[in-house]
């Protein structure tokens, strides 16, 4: 999404300033939030981040959260699927609850990259609608998206919980099924035949959104500055077709809502990670 930006910012000439896109992975985000700690108050800095900047610090595995850092704008829903391989037992959403309600441990599954994190939520999410227990799922985790979907194609697990971005190339060769998205509404792209939650019986909506952030200490003027950019990126047809392409769902938010919504957000996150044990 990074590399998005930039390649709209710098075609179209939304800024005259040049724009590097640089990787700083590791620790589940820790890595990136701690470089840009480091540079309070400098508006040339900023990162794309997921609901991380606030799950880490709820679960104690990073002391920087939203508070330390500039809300700048919301800009997409990447949606949480769940998948089978297309000869799996399990045909439907519904065929899954089935089976969660009689025995939790009964289906195996896969996450990336960590207990906590969106898909994980989303999962224990779908169990509570159905008066299952999700502590007492069977889950693998994987170091990544990708190897949790190779675990489906090698039939290690039943079931991987993953973002809807990565499916598109495995459904439509007809490697991956997805039973459903916990989107209020059907996704664009590849994934537009598959059901969400709410069609087979469970009001389950939930996403791993991506935000754009800056430095903690960043003034009213540079933050009005980089919120204009977004919303003009936010306005191109390109930036629509590239997040309909990947399955994601473009929902622009100023900086005074995305805070807003980083609130909201942290009180619910507390309360499901409570319940799964994992906040401390």
């Amino acid at each position: 999404m990074s590399r998005v930006l930039q390649r709209i910012l710098q075609e179209k000439r939304l800024t005259g300033a040049s724009i590097t896109v640089v990787n700083k992975s590791g620790g589940g985000n820790a890595v990136g939030f701690a470089y840009l700690a480091s540079h309070t108050g400098d508006a040339h800095y900023v990162a794309v981040t997921p609901l991380t900047i606030i799950t880490n610090r709820i679960m104690g595995a990073n002391p920087i959260s939203y508070h330390d850092v500039t809300p700048i704008a919301m800009l997409a829903d990447e949606h949480i699927a769940f998948i089978v391989k297309p000869n799996s037992a399990i045909k439907t959403g519904r065929d899954l609850l089935e089976r969660l309600k009689t025995d939790p441990a009964s289906v195996s599954m896969a996450l990336a990259a960590a207990l906590g994190n969106a898909n994980h939520i989303a999962m224990s999410l779908v169990g509570k609608a159905v008066g299952a227990d999700p502590k007492r799922f069977k889950i693998a985790v994987f170091n990544s998206s990708g190897e949790s979907i190779t675990a489906v194609l090698g039939g290690h697990v039943d079931l991987a919980i993953t973002t809807s971005g990565l499916l598109g190339p495995h459904v439509q060769a007809g490697r991956l099924a997805v039973l459903a998205v916990a989107a209020d509404k059907r996704l664009a792209g590849p994934l537009a035949q598959v059901p969400t939650w709410k069609e087979q019986g469970v009001d389950v909506t939930f996403s791993s959104w991506r935000a754009l952030i800056g430095p903690g200490a960043m003034t009213p003027p540079q933050v009005r500055y980089w919120e204009a950019l977004v919303s003009k990126v936010a306005a191109q047809d390109e930036w629509t077709r590239e997040l309909d392409k990947n399955g994601l769902t473009p929902i622009y938010m100023n900086s005074d809502a995305t805070r807003r919504l980083f609130t909201q957000q942290e009180q619910q996150l507390r309360t499901i990670l409570t319940e799964l044990g994992l906040a401390k």
